[in-house]
């Protein structure tokens, strides 16, 4: 079993998305959260995804676009990080992306899509990650990570994400 990621394995700052994540088997849990977002996102209407709970505050459409590239971000980084690479990685900086996207210009449902196929790549990459890989480690951001630290961000990340569309988008 990998287990949990251990304080000194990302910044105190990614403890408020790791932390969110219940459990040790993160292979299961992103299999589980994949299935849970799916049924979530799928009752999100085309309309209702282009809703902005104030004006600058993105769109649930943004946001989704904002997770699934969070997602292929942070398992970059564990792709780097487990194979050995030891060159640190650049920022990845949210807003900049976000900008780029144009996501109120693409269907939600081709967002809804694009995040399962990105989760079933980040969950293949989890699921043949060799034991002694989990706790390697690097540095992007300029902060410091371990694989593990990275796999739980990404179950914590969208986890977060889908608690503020329910609360704040959708109440």
């Amino acid at each position: 079993m990998i287990g949990r990621p251990l304080p000194d394995e990302a910044a105190p700052s990614y403890f408020q998305y790791i932390d969110q994540v219940e459990g040790t088997d993160i292979r299961k849990i992103l299999s589980d959260q994949l299935e849970d977002a799916m049924g979530f996102f799928s009752a999100i209407s085309e309309q209702a995804s282009l809703y902005s709970y104030a004006r600058d505050k993105w769109s649930i459409r943004q946001v989704l676009n904002h997770v699934t590239d969070t997602e292929r971000a942070f398992a970059f980084r564990a792709l780097w990080f487990a194979r050995g690479f030891t060159t640190p990685l650049q920022s990845y900086d949210a807003d900049t992306a976000a900008a780029a996207a144009r996501a109120n210009a693409v269907p939600w449902e081709a967002h809804v899509e694009e995040f399962e196929r990105v989760r079933l790549s980040t969950l293949s990459l989890f699921q043949n990650m060799p034991e002694e890989a989990w706790l390697r480690t690097g540095i992007a951001n300029e902060k410091h990570f371990s694989v593990r630290a990275l796999a739980f961000l990404i179950a914590g990340h969208a986890a977060h994400h889908i608690t503020m569309i329910r609360k704040r988008y959708l109440s």
